[in-house]
């Protein structure tokens, strides 16, 4: 019986095979067999919270081989071992620049056996890099070299940070996988549609256009449509702009004025009512940016922005 999960690269949980005899407890730091070699990591997931974790799915993934809680040596080798990945990544980079090569080197990682040493890149097209390994073999001897080529999206969510919306990106924290994403969806969801306010750090649509976008229609059912007659408490109006995670209504009643009413206090009417509105502000390009159409479709360009090769 699995036990024990580890937050493993991308924020993919991980179980790991531990020995009946082992106990293991939240925050631990533990060496595991994976198929890049031995890998320091985090236990995170503890036995009963391991069971809801895959309930949904036919099986586990397949478990890392336990070897070890980690030392206090050991936990100093790790501290050594980021060093030397910083070391080793701008050695790396010197490399790329005097080969003038067309790539962006994005991060550098070593397993705890020292066995092997992967360099993470992004690059607009395929980029030539075999002149590269051979110095490379030349600088990291008796070690094997992995050149990973990666997309924005994944460089994001190795590098981490923080949104527009004050929290950690949600490739860094839970997102595991990234779905197409269009400007229809910020269109929908009544955001304004300027490059600066619906993209990430990454360059391209904002994640939460997509696992956010459900919600936005759920909220939207039973709603009338901009630009209806409504009966409010007030009067007759015509429905100016929407709400749609709070459930208010604005209306624009026939004297003029603006009024936000929750959706059960007004009705749809069949009448023609005297009220002319704005187009609403949620639909428009902002006034604050200029918008660049083809900036807009260099957003939706979602290809090879995510590899899978984290």
């Amino acid at each position: 019986m699995i036990k024990y999960a580890v937050n493993y690269v991308k924020n993919t949980f991980m179980p790991v095979k531990v020995p009946e005899n082992v106990e293991l407890e939240k925050g631990q730091f533990i060496l595991v067999r994976t198929e890049k070699g031995e890998e320091a990591v985090k236990v995170q997931l503890v036995n009963s919270e391991i069971s809801k974790l895959w309930e949904n799915k036919k099986e586990a993934p397949i478990p890392f081989e336990f070897i070890r809680v980690m030392t206090q040596k050991d936990l100093e080798t790790l501290e050594e071992i980021r060093k030397e990945e910083v070391t080793s990544f701008f050695k790396c980079k010197e490399l790329v620049e005097r080969l003038k090569l067309g790539m962006n080197l994005v991060q550098c990682r070593l397993t705890f056996d020292k066995r092997k040493i992967t360099f993470y890149y992004t690059a607009p097209e395929r980029v030539d890099f075999r002149e590269l390994l051979k110095e490379l073999t030349q600088v990291f001897k008796h070690v094997r070299i992995d050149l990973r080529h990666i997309g924005v999206r994944d460089e994001t969510s190795i590098m981490e940070g923080t949104g527009i919306c004050g929290k950690e990106f949600c490739c860094c924290s839970f997102k595991r996988k990234f779905e197409p994403i269009n400007v229809k969806l910020a269109r929908d969801q009544g955001m304004p549609i300027t490059p600066s306010k619906i993209s990430g750090t990454c360059g391209r649509l904002l994640c939460c256009l997509t696992y956010e976008y459900s919600n936005y229609i759920d909220a939207a059912k039973g709603m009338p449509p901009i630009g209806s007659s409504v009966m409010t408490p007030s009067g007759l109006g015509k429905v100016c702009y929407i709400k749609f995670l709070n459930g208010i209504v604005a209306v624009k009643l026939e004297d003029g004025k603006t009024h936000e009413y929750k959706q059960s206090e007004i009705d749809m009417v069949d009448a023609d009512v005297n009220v002319e509105i704005d187009a609403p502000t949620i639909q428009n390009y902002s006034p604050d940016e200029k918008v660049d159409i083809k900036q807009l479709k260099q957003l939706e360009d979602d290809r090879n922005s995510s590899t899978g090769n984290v």
